[in-house]
């Protein structure tokens, strides 16, 4: 009997990741499986919600995020790694969760509100948008009550996705008369904001990003492409690197506090022009990724062993959604 409490999170498959998602997530996850029941999805069926027509790179997308999970410190030793459309226990708890869920649960969840804006964005309207799309919020409270999950790490913007699983939850608890489904509370994580290149939110699709595959030469190469302090003109005038937008809450985390003060006093005295920081904060970002991109390379050149391992995984994580499964329907009395 294991005292541990079980956490849950999935991520959808949309390429390979960037350092907001190692700093922001990875790195937490690896925290949480040492000391909890973790299991870990990687959610293929909520990327069909808005890119139904653009399958073709999925399986691809799917080992790419594998591989950088790996290879960030996600142990399939320690934590259940799983591929969600194998677990076809999910899709039949979300038949029965769909059928007590009011519909205007789903149309008031932020997290529908923000695929409709992706979908809105691609031409698309409410007269055509699927009912796969409508049914996400309660496909995403199944993902979490398949394994009866205690907790859900989430930013604080993202506390309202946690509330239609609890809300869920309770309803079918109060339906059924029973204690059956745990309300799963969302653990909070101080998320560091990493910003993009250009200042702004990092991601793919701005174009902003340095992934955690990327090469030491691409690295470097994108770095000296970072916003730094804009009233800064020349290498002698003297830096804010307080006012400095990307490259000195770099510093702040990939550097040690002795790099940070040294940073900041030669950028301050104009000691160090922004070209230099630049070159020197590429040596800190690589070697901080060095052992992580060493691993990711293995996994890269074995690909058969990312498959056992999502195998692997996905059979295990089954053994528990059998019986939370099995339970559901007991207490929904259908016929077996």
């Amino acid at each position: 009997m294991t005292n541990k409490k079980s956490i849950l999170s999935l991520m959808r498959p949309t390429g390979k990741l960037h350092l907001g998602h190692y700093l922001g997530v990875l790195t937490n996850w690896v925290k949480l499986q040492e000391e909890n029941e973790c299991f870990f999805g990687i959610a293929d069926w909520h990327a069909l919600t808005t890119k139904f027509d653009e399958t073709d790179s999925l399986a691809k997308n799917t080992f790419e995020v594998l591989a950088d999970w790996l290879s960030s410190g996600i142990d399939p030793e320690k934590s259940t790694i799983y591929l969600q459309s194998l677990i076809p226990e999910t899709a039949k708890l979300h038949v029965y969760l769909s059928m007590i869920t009011p519909m205007n649960w789903a149309q008031r969840d932020p997290t529908l509100k923000d695929m409709v804006k992706i979908m809105n964005n691609k031409g698309e309207n409410e007269e055509t948008f699927s009912y796969g799309l409508i049914g996400y919020p309660i496909l995403m409270a199944a993902d979490i009550l398949t394994f009866n999950a205690d907790f859900v790490p989430v930013g604080i913007d993202q506390v309202a996705h946690i509330e239609i699983a609890r809300d869920i939850a309770r309803r079918f608890n109060n339906v059924y008369k029973t204690e059956l489904l745990k309300e799963p509370a969302p653990k909070l994580t101080e998320i560091p904001l990493l910003k993009g290149l250009d200042g702004n939110k990092m991601g793919k699709s701005f174009k902003n990003d340095i992934k955690i595959s990327d090469s030491s030469d691409e690295t470097a190469k994108k770095i000296m492409t970072a916003i730094t302090d804009r009233s800064r003109l020349r290498k002698t005038d003297l830096g804010h690197p307080d006012e400095c937008e990307v490259v000195f809450p770099y510093w702040k985390i990939f550097g040690t506090k002795t790099d940070t003060d040294e940073i900041s006093a030669a950028c301050s005295k104009g000691e160090i022009g922004c070209a230099d920081c630049k070159r020197r904060l590429a040596c800190k970002v690589n070697e901080k990724l060095a052992l992580v991109r060493e691993k990711r390379k293995f996994f890269e050149e074995h690909p058969d062993e990312l498959k056992q391992i999502i195998y692997d995984g996905s059979k295990k994580a089954r053994i528990k959604a059998k019986e939370v499964l099995a339970k559901v329907e007991e207490t929904v009395k259908v016929y077996r």
